[in-house]
C-alpha cells in the first residue's frame, strides 16, 4: 500500500512539473467573416481588396485578429450585406458605392455620371474632408468605413451595339444597379434601365432577357460576361468605388489596440488595392480583346454630360449644395 502511496505522488508531481514546462497555449483570434458579391479571383477588384486587407490585419495583429472569406454572395447580396453590417450579424463587407448610397443619400454625390475624368480626380475627392464628412454620416448608422477602394470606371457592355453617342443607347435592356441615379441616367439617355441582382445578371444575358450591363471591366472579365456579349464601350460613365466597411458593433468587440491597428490595415489595403487595380486594367482591356468583344471609346463626352443636367439638380438637392460644391472645386484644383 505504502508504495502505491509513493508511485501516485511520484505521477503527481511530475504532471504539474510537465504542466508548469509546456508553453502556454494561444489565446483564440477574434475571427471576421469578410463578404462580397463577385469571384474569388486574382484579377477581381473586390477580391484583391479582401486579399491584401486579410493580410495586413493578421500581419499587424500578429493573427489576433483573422479574416474568413465568404464571396459569390455566400452573405447575400450587397444590399442584405449592408443590412448585416447595421445590425452585427455581418462583420465585414466590400460594398459598391451605388449601394451604399441607398442607406446614406450623400453618398449619391461620388455617383454622378460622367463626373470624373480620371482616377486621380476620384480619389482627391474620396480621400478629401467630403468623403470623410460623409463617411461619418454612416457610422450614425452602425457602419463604420474604412476606405474606398478602386472599382474602376464603369462601361457598357451588350449584345445589340457599341456606343458612340447617347442615341446608341437609347432602346438597349440594360441591367442596372437597383440604384435610382443609374435607373435616371439610362432613362435620360432613353435606354430601358432594368433594375436586377448582381446574381441573376449572367443568366439574364445569356438568355436575352435583357441586352447588355454597365460595369467595371475587371468585374466583367472575372465573372466572364466575354463569354455571352459582343460589345464593350468604354463610356467611363461613372467612377466605381468600392468600401470595405465594418460593422461598427464587430469593431468595437475589439480591444482599442486591435481597433487601431484594423484601421491602419484599411489604409494601407486602400493604397495597395488602388495600385493593382491600375496595373491591371491594361491587361484586363486585353484580354477582353482577345476574347473576341469588338472595344470602341466614345469620341466627345459632352453631349453625354449635357444629358445628365436634370440628375445633377436632383442630386444637388439630396445631398446639399455644400457638398456638390466642393466636390466640383476638388475636381477643378
Amino acid at each position: 500500500m505504502k508504495r502505491s502511496y509513493i508511485f501516485s505522488g511520484i505521477v503527481f508531481a511530475c504532471s504539474v512539473l510537465f504542466t508548469m514546462a509546456a508553453p502556454v497555449s494561444a489565446a483564440a483570434s477574434t475571427v471576421l467573416k469578410l463578404g462580397w458579391t463577385t469571384t474569388d479571383s486574382p484579377n477581381d477588384p473586390y477580391a484583391i481588396g479582401a486579399h491584401l486587407f486579410k493580410e495586413e490585419v493578421e500581419r499587424l495583429t500578429n493573427n489576433e485578429v483573422t479574416v474568413q472569406f465568404y464571396p459569390n454572395r455566400q452573405l447575400g447580396d450587397e444590399r442584405q450585406m449592408l443590412e448585416g453590417l447595421r445590425f452585427g450579424t455581418v462583420d465585414l463587407a466590400l460594398i459598391t458605392n451605388s449601394v451604399i448610397a441607398q442607406v446614406e443619400p450623400a453618398f449619391q454625390v461620388f455617383d454622378l455620371p460622367f463626373l470624373f475624368s480620371n482616377e486621380e480626380q476620384a480619389h482627391r475627392v474620396l480621400d478629401s474632408d467630403v468623403g470623410k464628412s460623409i463617411s461619418e454620416k454612416l457610422a450614425s448608422k452602425g457602419v463604420t468605413s474604412l476606405g474606398f477602394t478602386e472599382g474602376g470606371f464603369r462601361q457598357m457592355l451588350n449584345n445589340s451595339k457599341p456606343v458612340y453617342v447617347p442615341a446608341d443607347v437609347a432602346g438597349v435592356k440594360y441591367r442596372v444597379m437597383q440604384n435610382p441615379m443609374f435607373i435616371d441616367m439610362f432613362t435620360a439617355l432613353k435606354g430601358a434601365a432594368v433594375p436586377m441582382a448582381w446574381g441573376e445578371t449572367f443568366t439574364a444575358v445569356q438568355q436575352g432577357t435583357i441586352d447588355g450591363l454597365e460595369g467595371a471591366v475587371a468585374v466583367f472579365y472575372a465573372s466572364k460576361f466575354q463569354e455571352v456579349t459582343k460589345y464593350l464601350s468604354i463610356t467611363n460613365h461613372n467612377y466605381s468605388a468600392v468600401s470595405l466597411l465594418m460593422s461598427s458593433r464587430a469593431l468595437n468587440r475589439l480591444s482599442d489596440e486591435q481597433q487601431a491597428k484594423v484601421r491602419e490595415a484599411g489604409r494601407k489595403m486602400v493604397e495597395e488595392q488602388r495600385r493593382k487595380s491600375a496595373a491591371l486594367a491594361g491587361d484586363t482591356l486585353r484580354l477582353m480583346k482577345e476574347a473576341g468583344l469588338q472595344i470602341n471609346e466614345i469620341d466627345d463626352v459632352q453631349p453625354f454630360r449635357d444629358a445628365m443636367q436634370p440628375i445633377y439638380e436632383k442630386t444637388r438637392k439630396a445631398v446639399g449644395a455644400d457638398v456638390m460644391d466642393q466636390t466640383l472645386a476638388i475636381i477643378q484644383e
